[in-house]
């Protein structure tokens, strides 16, 4: 089970490199669309990255459920985990509803907005790492 719980923290630490770079490539986009610059490249990097993630994502859900399987639900603190990773997983079906605004070119909030969309990841990240590590509840 070593070896599961090995892949299933190898998958989620990929996934989250994609998770918190995308919304970056999203205030690199918009500031170049609002200054005139061609945008086709951030587009392309941004494709690529969600795919990659996206795979990276499965990964790590499908590691996590076998160690949920192998140990079942004992505690609070998984049930309150399991809720930041369905908040996880909607944050990165929103990055990737996102993505396809940008690919169409209808992408048209401000920088300032994705950097603070950026945030979102963080907090939900620290609230899962606090409820594994610490175990509050």
């Amino acid at each position: 089970m070593l070896w599961v719980k090995t892949f299933h923290v190898l998958s989620v630490m990929a996934w989250l490199a994609g998770v918190f770079y995308l919304p970056r490539l999203f205030v690199n986009y918009a500031e170049a669309r609002n200054a005139g610059e061609s945008t086709a490249r951030l587009v392309g990097m941004a494709r690529r990255l969600y795919r990659f993630s996206s795979i990276l994502a499965v990964f790590a859900l499908g590691f996590g459920m076998a160690l949920w399987i192998v140990y079942g639900i004992d505690g609070r603190w998984l049930h309150w985990k399991l809720v930041f990773v369905v908040a996880l997983v909607a944050y990165h079906l929103v990055c990737g509803a996102m993505l396809r605004r940008m690919i169409r070119g209808t992408l048209a909030q401000a920088p300032v907005l994705f950097r603070f969309f950026n945030e979102v990841s963080v907090l939900i990240v620290t609230a899962i790492l606090i409820l594994v590590i610490v175990k509050p509840v």
